[in-house]
């Protein structure tokens, strides 16, 4: 597990591993960890603009929660990028099939069931308007 930290910030140490995959997929996979680092910001930047932006809610420290959850969210999925390129960059090294990943299916959900809670809010905002 240390080993795996110290790959995040040594790239010799990913290097020194295996063989040189062609770059064509050695870029694929950075631009996979880019998109990932993208959707982390995308759901910090939405939690603060919950945190800033939505009124109080008649629930007690429901606005705090819709917006720590993709706060924390968003830092896992930057954490999770990081960790997913390593391993698919070791495991193209060695010539070895790349590491499934859940993340993307849970993260999946989350998204949706966000968007359909956001939806409830906004129609039952309309309605009591």
């Amino acid at each position: 597990m240390l080993n795996r930290f110290r790959n995040w910030f040594d790239p010799h140490e990913t290097r020194s591993v295996g063989t040189t995959p062609d770059y064509r997929f050695s870029l694929a996979n950075e631009r996979t960890f880019l998109a990932w680092i993208r959707t982390g910001l995308a759901l910090i930047a939405g939690g603060l603009a919950v945190a800033q932006f939505l009124e109080p809610l008649p629930v007690p420290h429901l606005r705090e929660v819709l917006s720590i959850v993709p706060i924390i969210l968003g830092a896992g999925c930057a954490l999770r990028a990081i960790d997913h390129w390593i391993r698919c960059e070791v495991a193209m090294r060695k010539g070895e099939p790349l590491p499934p990943s859940r993340f993307p299916g849970f993260l999946a959900l989350v998204v949706t069931m966000s968007a359909l809670l956001g939806l409830v809010y906004v129609i039952f905002d309309a309605a009591t308007r």
